[in-house]
């Protein structure tokens, strides 16, 4: 009996022993992007998503961060979630619309007009249960950590134009077929590539344009090459998920989950709030750079909102035809969006 009870007594005080030293282990994750360094979507986002979870949790969660493409290129960063090459990754689903085609529904021309409006609709359909969690994310083994629309695009483009007709043939670089429904309205080319690779394109002239919002051109320098743009209108927006793998999640403690929930939470808030505040600013910055800004003429208003108004009924019969639920996704998100969720 008392061989049994010194037996107990020792397994007892090695697992009181283990989960100590449990308790005193950092746990350090990987974090992959493609953007730059400074780039407001890291620096109002990640940046204040990671050091919210690092103070919940007492200093017990920490990041090894990992921008500017050093872990894969933008295309990749859902695989490398998915694989485990890095725990949290920079996914744009426009840029994987094969595997998730339905969060474009945010970057539909129209419906919002500031990122706060188009960020918390699009949180409502992608946390836990929502539509687009259900429907996109799950199936693709990620859970989205928080999530981004950013402000309206623009026009951005080398050459003069005064007039919509000026922009019929030009190569309009536009990420995602929601966008490129835009453009194709606009009887221009969308031409697809990722975020690092536009400056060079327009530099050697392989684009004459971008959509764009116009914050996000500062961080790859491209004001410098562009020269016109248009200003006070909504060709669509961009859509930013910072994503973990479903399996790596399930992996980490409670309580990391809930701070890594509630953090996600404050960041949607915080970040579009601060990208919204800042739209004045980098419109005035544009123009300090050289770039003509104009608004569509009248005589052309209602041309312009009728062709951007039927991109959204084409974007989501298109998805139909190809068995994905187009139309449910575009209704989930335009009652979000009148729900003022």
């Amino acid at each position: 009996m008392m061989r049994v009870l010194r037996t107990l007594l020792v397994a007892a005080l090695l697992g009181w022993a283990g989960m100590a030293f449990a308790q005193d282990k950092k746990l350090t994750l990987r974090v992959a992007d493609f953007l730059p360094l400074n780039h407001y979507v890291a620096e109002y986002g990640l940046k204040f998503w990671m050091d919210s979870v690092t103070r919940a949790t007492g200093g017990a969660v920490g990041f090894e961060y990992y921008p500017t493409e050093q872990l894969g290129k933008a295309k990749d960063m859902l695989a490398l979630a998915q694989s485990g090459v890095a725990d949290i990754t920079y996914v744009v689903p426009s840029f994987v619309s094969e595997k998730m085609p339905l969060s474009a529904v945010a970057e539909l021309p129209g419906g919002f007009f500031t990122s706060c409006a188009g960020s918390q609709a699009l949180w409502s359909l992608i946390q836990k249960d929502g539509f687009l969690s259900q429907k996109e994310f799950q199936p693709n083994g990620v859970r989205v950590l928080f999530a981004l629309v950013l402000s309206p695009y623009q026009i951005y483009t080398k050459n003069k134009f005064t007039s919509i007709r000026d922009l019929e043939g030009l190569k309009i670089y536009a990420a995602g077929g929601a966008k490129e429904l835009a453009v194709r309205r606009l009887k221009a080319v969308p031409i697809r590539m990722t975020g690092p690779e536009i400056y060079q394109a327009l530099s050697r002239g392989t684009i004459d344009g971008m959509m764009s919002p116009p914050a996000s051109l500062f961080p790859y320098n491209i004001q410098t090459v562009t020269k016109y743009g248009t200003v006070g209108e909504n060709f669509g927006s961009y859509v930013a998920t910072y994503v973990i793998s479903e399996t790596k999640f399930k992996e980490l403690p409670p309580g990391v989950q809930k701070a890594m929930t509630e953090a996600g939470e404050a960041t949607v808030t915080r970040a579009c709030a601060l990208i919204d505040r800042d739209l004045d600013g980098y419109t005035d910055k544009l123009k300090q750079a050289g770039n003509t800004l104009l608004q569509i003429p009248a005589s052309e208003r209602k041309e312009v909102d009728a062709l951007m108004a039927s991109v959204g009924r084409e974007w989501a019969e298109g998805l139909d035809k190809r068995g994905k639920p187009g139309s449910e996704a575009l209704k989930a998100f335009r009652d979000a969006l009148k729900a003022g969720r």
